[in-house]
């Protein structure tokens, strides 16, 4: 009974962890004792999304001694983009997807991603004429199309 009370103190000590995995849009996985700590596995949506759930989690206890946190990024958890698809020709045909730029990312690194190919950029770049001016210029929270 007493791994079931530490279970429930650390829980309400970290609620606002669990709080922010919710509203990250992150998957909540694992929470129990492991080893006298309390285990958080999660799957957050974006490396933004993992991020602030680490910040919440120093801002509850910078050294987090009593916690053990496995949080993940899955894509496949982002929220379809509810842009509007009626700008820039073909956009709203089938077959298009979204991407928000992160940081550090390049129209190259993108298209290796989407098409494993680095030198398809330019795909990218010709369906978002109506965003972007020069292809060397795309800014993280950006959303692409990728045709």
């Amino acid at each position: 009974m007493a791994n079931e009370q530490q279970l429930q103190q650390l829980k309400q000590k970290y609620q606002s962890v669990l709080n922010a995995i919710q509203q990250q849009g992150a998957s909540l996985k694992n929470v129990h004792i492991e080893n006298g700590k309390l285990l958080i596995r999660a799957e957050a949506p974006s490396q933004d999304a993992k991020n602030r759930i680490w910040d919440e989690i120093k801002s509850v206890d910078s050294t987090y001694s009593d916690l053990t946190a496995d949080i993940t990024i899955n894509e496949s958890l982002a929220p379809q983009q509810q842009a509007p698809r009626t700008m820039g020709a073909g956009v709203g045909s089938s077959g298009h997807r979204t991407y928000t730029v992160k940081s550090g990312d390049t129209l190259s690194k993108i298209a290796k991603q989407h098409y494993g190919d680095t030198g398809d950029y330019m795909k990218i770049f010709e369906a978002n004429r109506d965003k972007l001016s020069d292809p060397n210029k795309i800014q993280p929270g950006q959303e692409l199309v990728i045709p």
